[in-house]
Order: C-alpha cells, then sequence, then structure tokens
C-alpha cells in the first residue's frame, strides 16, 4: 500500500473524539468518531499513513491529549484557537463532522490559528493558581454577604477597617437576632475555613516554583511578589515566545485596543486577549508602583495624571511599558 500525506482534525469532546483525515489535495478520507482514548485516537488519525500534522482546537482536556499524542504516539499535533477557527466557519450548522473536517483542512494548508501547548508543569501550576482565585473568590463573597446581613440590621461599626481584631470583637456582641447571629457565625466559620484552605494551596504553590528559576527572578522586581510572579508564569509560561515586548503586552491584555475607521480614530479601552486573571495580577502590580511616586514607574503614571488622563488609563499605560520593559530585560539576560 501506498503511504500519502495526510492531515488529521480532531473535534474534542469529553466521552469521544470527531477524527477526520485528509489528503494532501483535501479530498476526504475519513470522517468518524471514536473513543476519547489517546490510543484510539492516534490509531484513527494513522489509518491512511502517519499524518505530517494534527489540528485540535484548544478546550478543557484538549492539552492533555495532545501532548500525550506527541509524547506516546510521535504525531505533530498542533493546538488551535477556538475563537479564530470559529471566525473562518463559512457554514452556519454547528456539527463535530465539519468542525473535524474545518481543522484538518486548516492544518492541511498550514492556515491553523494555533496556540502554545503548555508543558506539563506550566499546566499543573495553571490548575493551582485558578484553584487559588477560586477560593479567593468564593472568601470575597461570604464576606460580602455578611457585610450585606449587618446592613440589613442597620448596623454600623466605629471602626473605619473591617475584618480587624477590633471590627471582629465589635462583630461579636453586636446586637442582632437569633437568627442573623447564626447566619454571621455561619459565615465567619466559613470564612475561616476558606482561609485555611488559601494557606494550603500558598504552600503547594511556593513547592512548586522554589526552583523555578523564572519565577524567583520575577519575584525580584519591585512590587512582584509570590502571586504575581506564579501567575505570570503560570499564564505566559515561555516568554521567549514572543519576539517584541509589543507582541507580550497584546497576549497579557494591557494593550489599548483601536476602534478606527476611515477619518474616525478612537480608542476602544484594553484589548480582550490573554487570561483575565493575567491582565488583573498586572493591572495591580501598576497600582502598587503608582504608589511610588519618586520611582520611574510612579513619574511616569502620575505624569499621564497631570495631563490629563483618566487614572484608569495611565494604570494601564503604566502595566503595558512594565510588561514590554521586562520583555527587554529577559531578552538581554535570558533565564536558564
Amino acid at each position: 500500500m501506498v503511504s500519502v500525506a495526510t492531515y488529521a482534525g480532531l473535534d474534542y469532546h469529553q466521552h469521544s473524539v470527531q477524527v477526520c483525515v485528509l489528503d494532501e489535495e483535501g479530498r476526504l478520507l475519513g470522517n468518524r468518531s471514536v473513543e476519547n482514548d489517546a490510543a484510539v485516537v492516534a490509531q484513527a488519525a494513522s489509518r491512511y499513513g502517519r499524518p505530517r500534522r494534527v489540528a485540535v482546537e484548544a478546550c478543557c482536556g484538549a492539552a492533555d491529549l495532545a501532548d500525550e499524542l506527541a509524547a506516546t504516539h510521535g504525531l505533530l499535533v498542533q493546538l488551535a484557537h477556538p475563537g479564530y477557527v470559529n471566525r473562518l466557519k463559512q457554514s452556519p450548522d454547528k456539527t463535530d463532522w465539519g468542525d473535524a473536517r474545518l481543522l484538518a483542512d486548516l492544518t492541511r494548508i498550514n492556515y491553523l490559528p494555533r496556540v502554545w501547548l503548555a508543558p506539563e508543569a506550566i499546566r499543573q501550576l495553571r490548575r493551582l493558581m485558578r484553584h487559588r482565585t477560586q477560593l479567593v473568590r468564593r472568601r470575597k463573597d461570604v464576606k460580602l454577604r455578611l457585610r450585606g446581613l449587618l446592613r440589613e440590621n442597620r448596623l454600623k461599626c466605629d471602626q473605619a477597617n473591617a475584618w480587624t481584631k477590633a471590627w471582629l470583637a465589635w462583630l461579636a456582641t453586636a446586637p442582632l437576632g437569633e437568627t442573623d447571629r447564626w447566619l454571621a457565625e455561619d459565615h465567619l466559620e466559613e470564612i475561616a475555613w476558606l482561609t485555611q484552605r488559601l494557606k494550603a494551596v500558598e504552600a503547594q504553590i511556593v513547592q512548586r516554583v522554589k526552583d523555578d528559576p523564572v519565577v524567583q527572578r520575577l519575584m525580584t522586581l519591585e512590587g512582584v511578589g509570590l502571586v504575581t510572579a506564579a501567575t505570570m508564569r503560570a499564564e505566559i509560561g515561555d516568554f521567549s515566545r514572543f519576539d517584541t515586548g509589543k507582541q507580550l503586552a497584546r497576549f497579557c491584555g494591557v494593550t489599548p485596543r483601536n476602534a478606527s475607521s476611515g477619518q474616525r480614530q478612537a480608542d476602544s479601552g484594553l484589548v480582550k486577549a490573554g487570561s483575565p486573571e493575567l491582565r488583573r495580577v498586572l493591572v495591580e502590580l501598576a497600582h502598587r508602583l503608582m504608589r511610588r511616586p519618586g520611582d520611574r514607574w510612579g513619574r511616569l503614571g502620575h505624569d499621564l495624571v497631570r495631563r490629563g488622563k483618566p487614572k484608569n488609563v495611565a494604570i494601564a499605560a503604566v502595566a503595558n511599558r512594565w510588561v514590554r520593559q521586562l520583555h527587554h530585560r529577559l531578552r538581554e539576560q535570558p533565564t536558564a
């Protein structure tokens, strides 16, 4: 049997994978659903010869499958950006058969909008950081519910800052009804439990990044702590995959979005790109840098405010310039 050049597209699902195989001319050789198992998928993709490239949309679980197909079965697997792939669809219908064929066709003509396949260590760190974020949000939600309970009872504390020891002592003696007192204590117990879980996950993060040279170097920078450094490492991964600081800043979502048409020139906030959590920690970092008016970044931000720019615009500008400067620094002194 004469081997032909083939290209495969995988439409990933939790229990099954739609595998489409095309030849070099784009002729359909096979398109069928198989079990979500790396060995079965590899066999289906290689039925007409080892494919030159295999494409799969980036989604929950797809990276692990792609990693296993590459490491165990030696296939060249490319992750595709789901948003850009969706824009390339010409049919209004949504079928697994059509999605797999589109992916195979895009990788065949080398027009697949690719995204980076992070190694297992980065994916594990990413899961830890996102788990921490979920715990922080849950604790914040419980705190807001407790504050709402106090507002419903029209209770005001003389303490300026909430959650201090003095504020908690006042809360313990606040005049609440039987039901509201039980709810308040239940909220406090949940907050204490979530705080313990946060300490546990942060201990796991410290253990995972203690030997990571990139994280350790980021933590030497002004204003960068463990959470900021670990989040950047988890979401960006390999800094060297970006050729310029502008590319890195756009990936981080701290680049202004241009909305121009004809003679109309307008800005439209920041680009909706990258991880929202990554952008959040960079904006928080810019806030911390702005609190140092004598330093380089503080002077930049305050100069923009004096020139009439809104403070949020100045904060975004500081974040953008800081990321671009970081890229330049890492290129000059690469981390091993």
